[in-house]
């Protein structure tokens, strides 16, 4: 069976760029309630003005990467355009749900991500430590009682609680291929190829179900602007920039937290308290995350101490 592949140390860096994600992809929910647009407008105008921002400084910085991903590089290349096509799939699934089913159902549904993440690893060849898990199950468990998940038996709201399961599996794919992606490829590469795929599958979305893409006021523009610094660029970037260091099924685990973090900045902003109800799910969620982080960091540890091969060189 094949092992977890050779990865560089944690360090100081990237827990400061998960940390700074954790914080990032919690705005995301808060601003996308706060913005008066349809969210697949609001998906696809992250993702575009995200490439906007990152080309000119790939394009000048990373012209030898892109002329090696368009020649000897071309397999890598897929794993970003299809990363992309899934991260895309995951936004047009997910965002739209919330609008079939109730936003608690859908959020508890996309939570499962952990267990995609885990069964894309088995699929792999990987074996995950039982440690891992317990604490996917005990996570994702909390994430439905934070949620106050309440499924309905009406048709709209059963095709909402697919296309919330299906984000889920997307949003696990994104995250696999991103992996894949991330062992030969920089973060800024692998960001502008993905988010460039990404925003132009939306488009086509948006065209085809003539979703609006502008005349929205000001306070919405500035909520998508905040989404692009924030949630996209030092949150999924950061996310994938730590993909070098930490397994695909942690990263999932620990973007659950965006639930408790998204439910502080609600109350703090919006004014949206908690229930009291979901204190003990936001309890068991944290305990899960803990229980995968400590699980992870051991086996990394033991690999550390085992004798390995030498690995192929990687970009940040």
């Amino acid at each position: 069976m094949p092992a977890e592949p050779h990865r560089p140390p944690l360090d100081l860096l990237t827990t400061g760029a998960l940390t700074l994600a954790v914080v990032a992809v919690s705005s995301s929910a808060p601003l996308i309630a706060f913005a008066a647009a349809p969210a697949l407008a609001v998906a696809f105008w992250r993702n575009l003005i995200a490439v906007t921002a990152l080309s000119p400084f790939a394009l000048v910085h990373r012209r030898a990467e892109f002329r090696w991903l368009a020649g000897a590089g071309r397999r890598d290349a897929m794993f970003c355009v299809l990363s992309g096509m899934a991260l895309a799939a995951h936004f047009a699934t997910w965002m739209p749900s919330a609008k079939l089913t109730s936003v608690a159902a859908a959020t508890a549904l996309v939570a499962t991500q952990p267990v995609w993440q885990g069964l894309i690893a088995r699929a792999q060849g990987r074996r995950l430590p039982l440690g891992v898990w317990a604490g996917v199950g005990v996570s994702v468990v909390g994430a439905m009682l934070a949620t106050g998940a309440d499924f309905t038996v009406s048709g709209a709201a059963f095709a909402g609680d697919l296309l919330a399961l299906a984000g889920g599996m997307f949003g696990a794919v994104y995250v696999a291929l991103g992996e894949r992606a991330r062992a030969t490829v920089s973060t800024t590469t692998y960001t502008t190829i993905c988010y460039g795929v990404c925003a132009l599958i939306l488009l086509v979305v948006c065209l085809v179900g003539r979703v609006p893409l502008g005349g929205f006021d000001t306070g919405t523009w500035l909520a998508v602007l905040a989404l692009v610094a924030g949630a996209q660029l030092l949150g999924h970037s950061m996310f994938s920039y730590a993909l070098r260091r930490i397994p695909a099924t942690t990263i999932s685990v620990l973007i659950l937290l965006e639930v408790p973090g998204a439910a502080l900045i609600g109350w703090a902003w919006l004014g949206q308290l908690p229930a009291p109800a979901t204190l003990p799910g936001l309890a068991l969620l944290l305990a899960g995350v803990a229980v995968v982080v400590l699980s992870s960091a051991r086996t990394a540890r033991r690999a550390s101490s085992a004798p390995t091969t030498v690995a192929t060189p990687v970009r940040d």
